[in-house]
């Protein structure tokens, strides 16, 4: 459902690319380093941007990380509350990188941040892996109207929404182009 108001761009392929410099700095600051920070991007679109910063945290801190040996993957469908409601993508894999995730701390990254339970169901994933120090969360888009009690740690755009509002995360990777549209 849409709101019906003509679709606009709220984020440009700037903005995006702006606003995860920021939150991959802020993950480094916050963490003093990155040398125990682990991203897990929430496919489909989480993927791509935890590559993303993934990517600038290795050029922040250079000469002792690599993208790979701090980005993998989280798929949390089989952990959804909701699968017998909506239709659901196929599975895609989890992949965590070598050095594992136990006593990390682990940054799962998404692309919007709406009711909070596909994030309650990666919790429910990862602690199937192991146990990391700490979970921290980072989103391209908080849009708000949460039903669990989960807030961001690292956000690139604070969008107030209406529910009857769609944000639609575009991304290069998988869409040709990057920018977020609400329609």
């Amino acid at each position: 459902m849409t709101s019906g108001a003509p679709a606009r761009v709220v984020l440009s392929e700037t903005d995006i690319s702006r606003a995860l410099t920021r939150i991959a700095h802020e993950i480094v600051e916050r963490n003093k380093g990155a040398e125990e920070v682990l991203l897990l991007g929430i496919p489909t679109r989480g993927a791509p941007l935890a590559a993303r910063i993934g990517a600038r945290i290795a050029e922040a801190e250079p000469g002792s990380l690599s993208t790979e040996d701090i980005v993998g993957t989280l798929d949390p469908t089989m952990y959804r509350d909701d699968l017998r409601r909506q239709p659901t993508r196929g599975l895609e894999p989890t992949r965590i990188p070598a050095a594992g995730l136990t006593d990390k701390v682990v940054v799962l990254v998404d692309d919007v941040l709406y009711s909070g339970r596909t994030v309650r169901a990666a919790l429910d994933a990862l602690s199937d892996l192991g146990r990391p120090r700490a979970v921290q969360l980072a989103v391209l888009i908080d849009r708000g109207h949460r039903e669990l009690p989960i807030r961001a740690d690292y956000i690139g755009k604070n969008l107030p929404t209406s529910r009857s509002e769609r944000v639609s995360v575009h991304l290069s990777e998988l869409d040709g182009a990057d920018e977020v549209v609400l329609s």
